[in-house]
């Protein structure tokens, strides 16, 4: 049997942002496409179904009795004039058809409104920035390639604060760590029963976010060379034990950031030069613990984030609405209209 041995750590709790309900806002709108088809919600088989970012509901689909009223006339009792009786069987006919026409129409637009684009809302309405949770992290791996090598270590901090805000852990790749002069992480470290192998960690790295993400909310991951390294290991580490990544999380990359940033200052920015240690040093943030160690990587880019963000007057909503997703992994990065 396995064993988790993991590091959590409290920081100042952080009052929480008031919440927008999503639900509502979703609902809203749908019964504003309701009313632009020219359609009563009244006459539905069935009932609504209201979705939050995470994709649950508040109820489910639930059948429901179709009337046969035409013209207020009663359809239940029986008729003995058999042209009425064909009549009236043609009207309920027809009412009913009509009736299954529309709800596939709402069907479709609630499809519709279930798969628009969590950054398509926020851009839509801004205070739906205040869903979402900002989770800084930070991997070590066993090389560059993120086909053959593996995650080693990984570490989380919630930028909301409050108990539990981190999370950290090495990760047991079984097999050999080669560059250990990097990271200073080596193969006696990690290929130990203790440590959590991906497959071991990854239902509890799921149950750690979910327990940091706000009711209704999606999760923006940000991390220094995400697109190219971070997210990359991360989705390639998911696929290897058979797992999707949610489609609620969004990943943002600071290393955009911190070339924007060096522009805005007149610099000419290098490769060096944004470097997320460099970038530490330019803006006088001092190194907490060793480089090159996800915790330690994690307190100092949460602290770079935070003043690019301040630096390029960037709000949440506009972090969010210039993220990616696991799926767009490989795909060039749209231009800014900023």
């Amino acid at each position: 049997m396995r064993t988790v041995s993991m590091c959590f750590s409290s920081f100042s709790q952080v009052p929480r942002c008031r919440i927008y309900n999503l639900a509502h806002f979703w609902s809203e709108r749908f019964h504003n496409l309701s009313r632009t088809c020219g359609y009563n919600s009244s006459s539905k088989i069935y009932d609504s179904k209201i979705y939050m970012l995470d994709g649950g509901n508040s109820r489910k689909w639930t059948r429901r009795s179709v009337t046969t009223n035409t013209q207020g006339r009663n359809k239940s009792g029986q008729c003995s004039d058999p042209r009425k009786l064909r009549q009236e069987i043609l009207d309920v006919t027809v009412s009913t058809s009509a009736t299954l026409n529309l709800n596939k129409i709402e069907t479709s637009q609630y499809q519709q409104i279930q798969h628009i684009d969590i950054r398509q809302l926020i851009a839509q309405n801004k205070d739906l920035a205040s869903l979402v949770t900002v989770i800084v992290f930070d991997t070590e791996t066993t090389g560059f390639s993120r086909e053959r090598d593996h995650i080693i270590e990984i570490a989380l901090q919630d930028l909301q604060g409050g108990e539990n805000s981190t999370f950290q852990t090495l990760v047991n790749p079984e097999c050999r760590v080669l560059n250990s002069h990097i990271h200073g992480i080596t193969t006696n470290m990690v290929n130990r029963p203790d440590v959590p192998r991906m497959e071991d960690l990854i239902p509890i790295l799921l149950k750690y976010v979910k327990s940091r993400q706000k009711p209704g909310g999606c999760v923006l991951f940000v991390a220094h060379n995400a697109r190219t390294f971070d997210v990359p290991f991360l989705c390639n580490a998911f696929r290897r034990c058979g797992v999707d990544i949610p489609s609620d999380w969004l990943f943002k990359d600071t290393l955009p950031m911190g070339r924007e940033a060096m522009k805005s200052e007149g610099s000419k920015p290098s490769s060096r030069s944004i470097s997320l240690q460099a970038l530490r040093e330019h803006l006088g943030i001092p190194l907490d613990g060793s480089a090159h160690r996800a915790m330690s990587d994690v307190k100092v880019l949460a602290a770079v984030f935070q003043r690019l963000t301040y630096m390029l007057k960037l709000p949440l909503a506009s972090l969010v609405e210039d993220a990616f997703t696991a799926s767009e992994i490989g795909t060039p990065k749209k231009k800014s209209s900023r």
